[in-house]
């Protein structure tokens, strides 16, 4: 098939490539001349596993291109995905701006029959509003379909390769069978292509996601309980995730979720819930849990400390999550400027965030080299990050380096007797402080 999708950032180039990896033909469209051009020659500008083979394996098959041209890769295709931003306004609602407008142009430059595809995230009613703009610009026939992304960042290739299900929004049967058609080979192990209409479709990812925050704070609110009251939230949660009606993902506790996905649609649920005139409870609740979370390391500081002015503390972990370079609504953040705030020095380390954290704290936090120089002098170390290489790291050297060996964990990574047999003061998140 020969396919456009409009805006070349997270879900545009992850879907984009994996479309050629099947053997489509594949026109990726960005009005960025810069990142454009990048594109061209290979440079990813996004940090996702395998996304830069990918990429460059198709390109150099002439199935995957690279264009600021919307209106050539429009005429070009049959099937145009819109997978521009949909940023969180200063009230909370999705800013549907670059969606309507992707719309509108692509509505101009129409040759003959096409689908346009919201890939982007979008609240409920977008479809129509799509809809609308492409029936003013255009006599040519159309079809208008919602297909939300379920991608999880750090194995996004495998999630849109392997997908759980395939969710499609139509209402016209010709668009409904040509969605089907591309998705086939995505879905040969039995995953669901599932039918709707597009208002279901446009719920669905909000509703997964707010159900995942919910899980998440909750958890998190357990474990503050169980710090509480002298319980271990390990005991809790293998308990809790034994249960057949819950099972157990999204069950650790930690320092709070973040990245571009969660927080976002929290909001724009919360936002268009609100303005249908219903009061999302258990949504606000989520959200103000996860933001207090944010800082509960903070206050482990201050419970350990008295006053950390002065103190340096190290950081290992920036992302808001492992296999990304993504700060989003990062816990490190409220986390770091909480500690510079009350006159700490912080000295941090990521595998692949510390670019970005440079654009974020500028020259308020020393960056390090890896994650032993992250150590050298510092009264603590925080951990709020669990990528797999502070797994298992040499405690003896690790101590040497430290002028004290403390470590505040926020994910839960470490056994508490091994480390405390290894000489550390150990607290982490809803476990006994002390052996």
């Amino acid at each position: 098939m020969k396919i456009a999708v409009v805006g070349s950032g997270y879900v545009g180039l992850v879907a984009g490539a994996c479309f050629a990896e099947n053997g489509n033909e594949v026109v990726c469209i960005d009005k960025d001349p810069a990142k454009v051009k990048k594109l061209q020659r290979g440079q990813i500008p996004i940090y996702e596993p395998g996304l830069e083979e990918m990429v460059r394996r198709n390109r150099a098959e002439k199935r995957l291109t690279f264009t600021t041209n919307l209106a050539r890769g429009v005429r070009a295709s049959e099937i145009i995905f819109i997978a521009v931003g949909t940023p969180t306004g200063e009230d909370g609602s999705a800013d549907l701006k670059h969606v309507l407008e992707v719309a509108r142009e692509s509505a101009r430059a129409m040759n003959g029959y096409k689908v346009l595809v919201n890939k982007s995230t979008v609240p409920v009613g977008t479809a129509a509003k799509v809809r609308d703009i492409v029936r003013r610009e255009t006599t040519h026939p159309f079809s208008v379909v919602s297909n939300p992304e379920f991608l999880k960042q750090g194995a996004a290739l495998d999630d849109f390769m392997k997908p759980d299900r395939v969710v499609i929004g139509a209402e016209d049967p010709r668009a409904a069978d040509l969605m089907k058609e591309l998705y086939a080979p995505f879905t040969r192990t039995g995953a669901p292509i599932m039918l709707m209409d597009c208002a279901s479709a446009e719920l669905c990812k909000y509703a997964a996601n707010a159900m995942l925050a919910t899980r998440i704070s909750f958890m998190n609110e357990v474990a503050n309980v169980c710090e509480a009251v002298g319980a271990d939230v390990d005991q809790v949660r293998r308990a809790v995730a034994a249960d057949r009606r819950i099972g157990p993902s999204f069950l650790f506790p930690g320092v709070g979720y973040g990245g571009s996905c969660f927080p976002k649609d929290v909001k724009a649920m919360l936002k268009f819930a609100h303005a249908a005139k219903y009061d999302f409870q258990i949504l606000k609740s989520v959200e103000a849990v996860n933001e207090k979370q944010k800082l509960r390391l903070l206050e482990k500081l201050r419970e350990h400390f008295g006053s950390i002015k002065g103190k340096r503390i190290g950081v290992w972990g920036l992302a808001f999550k492992p296999r990304t370079d993504d700060m989003r609504e990062a816990p490190s953040v409220p986390l770091i400027n909480g500690l510079i705030a009350e006159g700490a020095n912080v000295q941090a380390y990521d595998p692949e965030a510390m670019k970005v954290a440079k654009g974020i704290f500028g020259s308020k936090v020393t960056y390090s080299e890896n994650s032993y120089s992250a150590l050298t002098g510092v009264d603590a170390l925080i951990l709020v990050t669990e990528w797999n290489e502070f797994r298992e790291p040499d405690y003896a050297r690790m101590r040497k380096m430290m002028r004290q060996p403390v470590i505040f964990d926020g994910r839960n990574i470490y056994n508490p007797e091994q480390i405390r047999a290894q000489g550390f003061t150990y607290f982490s998140m809803g476990r006994p402080s002390q052996s």
